[in-house]
This record gives C-alpha cells, structure tokens and sequence, in this order.
C-alpha cells in the first residue's frame, strides 16, 4: 500500500532507540538473513535476481538475541517445503479463529465517492479506503492481496482453523472501510488478525516489514490490550516470512528490523484482538515486482505468513 489516504499516511516519527522491536528480529541476521545473503552472493534470484546491499547492512547492524526460527533453504524459486518446526497438517488449530483482511478491494476504483467518505479511527478521521497501489505494468495491489488471503486461508483450514475474510473481492464490491475491517475481526473473537498489503514506493526501496500496533489509548481506540500479543505475533510473522520466502527486511522502513510500529491505522487501533499488518513488497521496485507477480512466490508469501500464525496460535 502507497502511505496516502487511510491508514497509510507516511509513518510517525519514532525515537531512534533499539528495543524489542530490533530484537525480535535480530536473531535472524545469524541464520536467516545470513543464509539470504550467502544466497543471494552465489547468483539465486528468487524471482527477483541481485542482493540488496542497503537492508542487509541495515539488519546486519542489530544486536543477535537467539529466536526459535531456523535460516531459510536456498530460494530457488519453487515453492518453499514445510519447515520442520511447522507440522504437516493435523486440524490442532480446531476452535481457533483467523480473520485475514486483505487490503484494498478492486472495486474501489469504480467507488471512489464511497472510499474517500471520512470514518472514525478512534483518534481522529480518515476516508473510508483507498484503492491501493500497483506495479509499474499494472498489477493491482487489491488483486495481489486477494490471491495471497486465499492461498493463506486454504493452509490455514487445513490446519483445522477457521478462517473468516474481511472481503472476498465482489462482496463487498467496494470497501468494506477501515474501522469496518477492525470491526470484522472483533466481532469474530478472532484469536488472531492480519491485514495483507504491498507497498508502493520508490524504485530501489525493498523488502518487506510487518506493521505493529503502538499503544493508543484516545476516543473509541484502546490498544493497550492488544499491543503485546500482537507485537508477539507480528514478531512470528516476519521472521517466519523472512525464512520461507527469502524477502528480505525493509531496506526502508523499521531501521533494518523489518517491524515498524505505528498509531495512525484504524485498521490496527480499533482491533480488540491481537492484529499486524504485512506490508509483503514493494509494488514499484523491479526486483521485490518480479517476485509479487509470481505464482510460486506468492504461495510462498502465503506459507510464510502462515507458518507465523500457526506458531502463534499453538503458543497463545
């Protein structure tokens, strides 16, 4: 998603200190991101070719703390295997709830009056939605969105969850907006939310990161509640993602730790349940493009994320 318009304004200033944010994922530059870079070093491409030289070192600086996520297998290009802290399908998540909120929706484009009414964020206004962003050859953020929510849900389900979506793209065909989607996932008692976006920003930016809740405590937003479990799955969700897809940390956003924590999306401060979002890419960046218009990378995207809710159900 573009940082214009709701939920997306660019990000609030942050103190410039290294706290859990950075250690959560710091344990990843020994194994996982370390794993990445040989990779990438030896000439893989992943569906996108190069290295990115600016997020490693930016995530190679932070201090190592150990975390129970293993280093990635050689992306190849084909789809990532179940890791082995990840059990084959056996319905162990029977009378856990997910809600996925797949960002954006194609119909916004024909319902522009409708998306840009204001909504109640709990801090202040903002318009209902937006379209969302694209790569440069047209490929909409609300499709990419939408193909991973249904491949994530498909694993999910095996796994015995229920699996609830915020929207499944012509209901409805518009929307629904912000603090609807928030809503969405409290009404369902979700045992965890996740709102799936791709960025869009400049051509060299990269990577991905996992947006967290910061605590908010001001009109009908609380999410004092909510702040550590989710941080707590947001955590599992990136490192995860990290390893199964090889996508490295932002090389823009989160200092090089690939989490960000922001107090400005409705989607996040009227959650009641523990919620992230994923910002999967960058849609206007070739290399991170090749891999969000991939088949088999997007299935990745969907294992990884997966692979993250999974851990945090079975430890919540």
């Amino acid at each position: 998603m573009s940082y214009v318009g709701p939920d997306f304004d660019p990000p609030q200033p942050r103190r410039p200190r290294r706290g859990p944010l950075t250690v959560a994922l710091a344990a990843l530059v020994p194994g996982a991101l370390l794993g990445w870079l040989v990779y990438e070093a030896v000439g893989g491409s992943g569906g996108s070719g190069g290295s990115d030289k600016a997020g490693a070192s930016a995530s190679a600086a932070s201090p190592s703390t150990a975390r129970p996520w293993s280093a990635p297998a050689a992306d190849d290009g084909k789809q990532a295997s179940r890791s082995p802290s990840s059990p084959a399908p056996d319905g162990s998540l029977k009378g856990k709830v997910v809600v996925i909120d797949p960002g954006h929706n194609p119909g916004n484009f024909q319902h522009t009056a409708e998306i840009n009414r204001p909504v109640d964020i709990g801090t202040n206004k903002k318009e209902c939605d937006t379209t969302g962003t694209s790569t440069n050859s047209g490929y909409t953020e609300a499709r990419f969105t939408l193909d991973v929510a249904h491949r994530l849900r498909a694993i999910l389900e095996e796994q015995g969850a229920t699996v609830k979506l915020t929207h499944d793209g012509d209901s409805p065909p518009w929307g629904p907006c912000v603090d609807e989607r928030a809503h969405i996932g409290n009404a369902a008692h979700a045992d965890a939310a996740i709102s799936i976006h791709a960025d869009g920003s400049a051509e060299g930016n990269r990577g991905f990161h996992v947006i967290l809740p910061a605590s908010v405590h001001a009109g009908a937003a609380d999410t004092r509640p909510i702040v550590g479990p989710s941080r707590d799955l947001g955590e599992r969700v990136a490192g995860n993602f990290l390893r199964v897809t090889g996508e490295p940390p932002s090389n823009y956003e989160g200092d090089g730790t690939g989490l960000v924590t922001r107090q400005d999306l409705g989607g996040l401060n009227l959650s009641t349940v523990p919620k992230v979002f994923i910002e999967c890419g960058n849609m206007r960046d070739s290399k991170d493009s090749a891999r969000l218009t991939s088949d088999a990378w997007r299935q990745k995207a969907a294992q990884g994320i997966s692979e993250g809710i999974v851990s945090f159900l079975r430890e919540s």
